[in-house]
Formats: structure tokens, C-alpha cells, sequence
């Protein structure tokens, strides 16, 4: 190859066009070719249908030095990718002898018969060779051009598919000058996507080395910095990269990779030595699950009290009952006596309360659905600390994105910063 190729991939199968499965297979693989210095140029999902998939081929082959598939390998008469690629290559499928050999020997050593129709699982087209399948019934196909590319056609489920990618097709694709792609992660919580798009400015320039993109997820926003070249200089490159946007997102950064908003506040509830409890409403438990599901929460997370009725706001942590009747359970007040009852009643540092509109019914003049206040309380501090915010979306994103806010508020107090403006607050 002259220099690192482009991929298509092409995910095969009416349950990925019909919505009914998710095409995860393309994502994974492409992760994978990043890391050989292999750009993905398209991904591409086509029916079960034989002269679709030639024309993805074609097509696919005509602008990439590398084509993947995944799916329609199997053996009954929706499997069309065999032909589908044999249409393509303008050759005929012929049988695969060492191919049958291992079909024969797979259902023998489950003593069971082979089925007739797993016969064409053997077929390949004549241009190509097969690959070994040792964790199913299909084998893969491998198309190999004089220029350096590749054609490979893989297995649907991802048990067969990732070993076969790993063990058959990676040791093919290493590109010459041993060139890594890599991809850095730098996350962000409680400014919108717009404005840390703009504190970004001339780092997200097309073209400009190393490449920075961002995406957004429930409040969360990512910065994903991409550089591809010798491994030495693609490391320092990511390096330089993250710092300069963690500087620009600052307070709102919170760390890199696999770092989650959780683990990171995690991180710095241990390093202060400092415990927490939770009171919540509207979540109903998703900011206690967020918490436990950082490895070691024990040794910062209390626990917490799950009080969506009235009631229980009152029996359990002694809201006044002449409160809820006079401000409501989704108020300010409620949600300070929440999480200062919360606090006192565990003993612990620090409580955070949750108490809102999640829809989508519910919602009034005054509190929409979306509105939620969430309390903080700090017992070097005195009263609790309350803001109130309305969240955009559905039931389930109202949810997610209180928990998500209650995170950043708690994670921004502990560095000092508990003042800074959060994405989604509304003042009174």
C-alpha cells in the first residue's frame, strides 16, 4: 500500500435496516483499523439482498483500499452475501474443500448430522480464500489485491466475528512505516456543546492536525482529538492536544477516556476524605446507581433514600408536612430539607437531593416538565445550597440529566468552583 488506505464497512441484514438489532460491528471495527492507522472513510448497511450487496461492494471497493463486512454468511437462503460478492467480482462461487472439511468435522463433534443447507457455507468466489471459523459454523472470506487491499467478508455475531477480525485480517492490514492511528477523549460537564465548541475555536479546523470533533450526550461533552503517525509522536501530539482543551474547558473538564463524570467526582470525594448520601425524587435511584457503579463507592457513598411520595419525604427524612402543602414537593425548600436531612441523618459530609417534573404529565405554569431542584449540602457550610433547572426531553433524558447536573454541581463545589453557571440552570 502506498501510504494507509481508507475503509468502507457494510453491515448485511434486513434486522439492521428494520431497526431491529443494533449495528455495533462497525463501530467496533472501526476502532480497531484506527488503531493500524486506518481511516474510515463510510460505513454502509444493506438489506438481504444479493445484488444490493454486489452494488455495495462495488462501490465500496471502487473508493476504499479496504472493504469489511459483517453478516449474511449464514446458511439459509437470506445469507446472500457469498453471491452478493461473487457478482461483484464478476466470478463464480465454487466449493471450498478444507471449508467442508471443517463444516463436516464442527457437527460431528456435536454428534450431529450437517444439515444440507450448511453445504453453501463452503462456497466461496473463486478469487477468494476462506477463514477459519473456530467458534462457529461460517467461515469468513478474504479477497486480497495485488495493490495491497483487501476484501473481507466476516460473521454477524460478534463472538465469531472478533476473534476472526483479530487472528485472521489485523496481521494483513499493518501498514507500511508501522503508522498507529490513536484517539483521545476529554470530557466536560454543565456547559452546553455550542459554547465549548467555541472555546475550542481554530483547534477544530478541518484539515489541522490532530483532528478534534465533539459530541454531546446528556450534558456530557466530549472532545475527541484524533492523530494518526509514528506511535512517539501521535502520543505527544494527543497529549499537547488535551491539555490545551482542558484549559479552555476549565472548570467544566473533568477527565479523559474511560474517566466518568462519577469516577471523577469520585476521585475527588477520596482524595478529601469526604463521604455523601443522596435524597431523591424524580430519579428515583439513578443518581445512587451512577455513584455505586464506580468500583470502591463504599468507601465515600453512604447511601441514600428513595422518596417519591409525599409521605416519605415526611415519615423518612421529616419534610414538614405545612412545607409540601405550601411550596410543593418540587421546590427549593423542599429540596434543601432533603438533602440536609439526608446529610445529618447519615452522617456523612456531604448530601445531594433531587426533587422535580420528570413527565410527561405533572407539569404546571409555574413548573413545567423538565423542572427539577436539586440541593447540595455541605456540612462545613451550614444550609444547603439549591439550584433550580429545566431540563429538555423526555421522562427518561429529564431523569438522566438531573443526575447528571447533581454530579457536576457536587464535582464543581469540591474544587471551589460551586458558583459557576450550569448548562439547563433557570433562575427564579
Amino acid at each position: 500500500m502506498n501510504g494507509p488506505p481508507t475503509a468502507g464497512i457494510l453491515a448485511i441484514g434486513d434486522e439492521l435496516l428494520g431497526g431491529e438489532t443494533l449495528d455495533r460491528n462497525s463501530a467496533w471495527i472501526s476502532s480497531r483499523l484506527a488503531e493500524l492507522g486506518i481511516g474510515t472513510g463510510e460505513h454502509r448497511t444493506v438489506g438481504d439482498d444479493a445484488s444490493a450487496i454486489a452494488g455495495a461492494f462495488a462501490e465500496l471497493r471502487s473508493r476504499h483500499g479496504v472493504v469489511i463486512s459483517t453478516g449474511g454468511l449464514g446458511p439459509t437462503l437470506d445469507d446472500c452475501t457469498r453471491p452478493g460478492l461473487a457478482e461483484s467480482l464478476g466470478e463464480p462461487l465454487v466449493e471450498d474443500a478444507e471449508a467442508l472439511a471443517h463444516l463436516e468435522a464442527w457437527f460431528t463433534g456435536r454428534g450431529r448430522p450437517m444439515p444440507v443447507a450448511n453445504r453453501t457455507q463452503a462456497l466461496r468466489p473463486e478469487g477468494a480464500i476462506c477463514l477459519d471459523n473456530p467458534h462457529g459454523t461460517a467461515p469468513g472470506l478474504l479477497v486480497e489485491a495485488e495493490a495491497g487491499g483487501l476484501v473481507a467478508c466476516l460473521p454477524g455475531p460478534p463472538r465469531e466475528m472478533q476473534p476472526m477480525f483479530l487472528e485472521q485480517v489485523r496481521p494483513r492490514l499493518a501498514v507500511a512505516g508501522e503508522a498507529v492511528g490513536r484517539t483521545r477523549l476529554v470530557h466536560a460537564c454543565g456547559a452546553g456543546e455550542s459554547d465549548l465548541a467555541a472555546r475550542l475555536g481554530e483547534l477544530m479546523a478541518p484539515g489541522r492536525t490532530p483532528q478534534v470533533g465533539i459530541t454531546a450526550s446528556h450534558g456530557v461533552v466530549t472532545a475527541r482529538i484524533r492523530s494518526r503517525g509514528r506511535a512517539a509522536d501521535v502520543e505527544s501530539q494527543l497529549d499537547r492536544a488535551a491539555e490545551e482543551i482542558e484549559r479552555r474547558w476549565a472548570p467544566y473538564a473533568f477527565g479523559r477516556d474511560a474517566t466518568t463524570l462519577a469516577s471523577a467526582t469520585a476521585a475527588d470525594l477520596v482524595a478529601g476524605g469526604r463521604t455523601l448520601a443522596v435524597a431523591e425524587s424524580c430519579t428515583a435511584g439513578m443518581l445512587g446507581e451512577m455513584l455505586v457503579a464506580v468500583s470502591g463507592a463504599s468507601s465515600f457513598f453512604e447511601g441514600g433514600w428513595l422518596v417519591y411520595s409525599n409521605a416519605l419525604k415526611t415519615s423518612q427524612l421529616g419534610v414538614p408536612e405545612s412545607v409540601l402543602e405550601r411550596h410543593g414537593a418540587v421546590s427549593e425548600p423542599t429540596a434543601a430539607l432533603l438533602a440536609m436531612a439526608a446529610a445529618s441523618r447519615a452522617g456523612t459530609d456531604l448530601a445531594l437531593s433531587v426533587t422535580g417534573v420528570a413527565g410527561p404529565t405533572g407539569g404546571s405554569e409555574h413548573k413545567p416538565v423538565g423542572t427539577v431542584f436539586i440541593g447540595l449540602c455541605d456540612r462545613r457550610d451550614g444550609p444547603a445550597r439549591v439550584r433550580r433547572f429545566r431540563f429538555p426531553g423526555d421522562r427518561d433524558a429529564v431523569r438522566r440529566r438531573s443526575a447528571t447536573s447533581a454530579l457536576a454541581m457536587l464535582r464543581l463545589h469540591i474544587a471551589g468552583a460551586g458558583g459557576t453557571p450550569l448548562l439547563w440552570e433557570w433562575p427564579e
